[in-house]
């Protein structure tokens, strides 16, 4: 079992919603990942999303395909990620590690030895983004047998039988797409969200995260008061981008500091109206 289920039953305790930040590994330089995760950390994720940097993506928008870019330009491999993993878990064994990326590095790594090899580096889940459902049993059977929680996509166009094809393979939590199109896309209907999340998390039995095109604190509340979890990453990219050298994990923690601030304010407010 990873740690994402007891995670997110710690939290639903509380009364909280999971931020889920996302980073590239290897961006801008494998020697700043590990202390972006500290700063996530610090700055209040609850699970982090550890990009697997690829050549060509098709999900990501383009400031996650230039995160990519910088670290395939630092030599960044899926054995490298794993490592990164290995070494932040000498320092923290609670926070989960869910690994987000493509298939041909996994493939090419062999998802057997992937499998055990994650499972060692103390990876806790694995959104492979261009591995259907219906065609991937074997691989969420394999994970599942690792202790590592397969998780997969669902988007404003998917039908209720691919609600049931997730339910069926997936677990962990479910990532909604809130919008159509790529990674750090604009126009967020946040009214769509609202009615989408509760015939999903019906229909597939676990916490439903939103991510894509959430950008701010208010956003953030927004999402958690209907969503058992916040995703963001290009907006925290773009934070990487724009600071001085040396400053990017500061600058992380203070802008996901806010979000969480915004997060737990509006869950407060709900408790108190209840």
């Amino acid at each position: 079992m990873s740690r994402i289920p007891t995670t997110f039953a710690a939290l639903a305790a509380q009364g909280r919603k999971a931020l889920i930040p996302f980073i590239t590994a290897g961006d801008p330089d494998p020697d700043l990942t590990l202390p972006l995760m500290r700063a996530l950390v610090a700055g209040g994720a609850d699970i982090i999303e550890l990009g697997v940097p690829f050549s060509d993506p098709m999900a990501d928008g383009p400031t996650i395909q230039r995160a990519s870019e910088r670290a395939l330009a630092h030599g960044m491999s899926l054995r490298r990620v794993l490592a990164l993993v290995s070494e932040f878990r000498k320092e923290n064994a609670t926070t989960p590690v869910v690994l987000m990326g493509y298939a041909n590095p996994v493939e090419a790594y062999g998802v057997d030895v992937f499998a055990m090899d994650a499972k060692k580096a103390g990876v806790d889940g694995v959104l492979v983004v261009d591995y259907p459902p219906e065609e991937c049993a074997g691989f969420s059977a394999t994970m599942k047998q690792a202790g590592i929680d397969p998780i997969f996509l669902l988007a404003p166009t998917s039908t209720e039988k691919r609600y049931a094809e997730v339910a069926q393979i997936g677990s962990g939590y479910i990532y909604y797409v809130s919008l159509k199109g790529v990674t750090g896309s604009g126009n967020l209907d946040l009214d769509e969200v609202a009615r989408r999340i509760p015939l999903i998390r019906e229909k597939v039995g676990m916490p439903v995260g939103v991510g894509f095109g959430i950008r701010d604190g208010a956003a953030a509340a927004r999402i958690a008061a209907v969503a058992d979890a916040v995703v963001i990453g290009s907006r925290i990219i773009e934070e990487i981008e724009s600071a001085p050298a040396g400053e990017a994990p500061a600058r992380v923690q203070r802008f996901l500091s806010g979000v969480r601030a915004a997060m737990d304010a509006a869950t407060d407010k709900q408790g108190a109206i209840a």
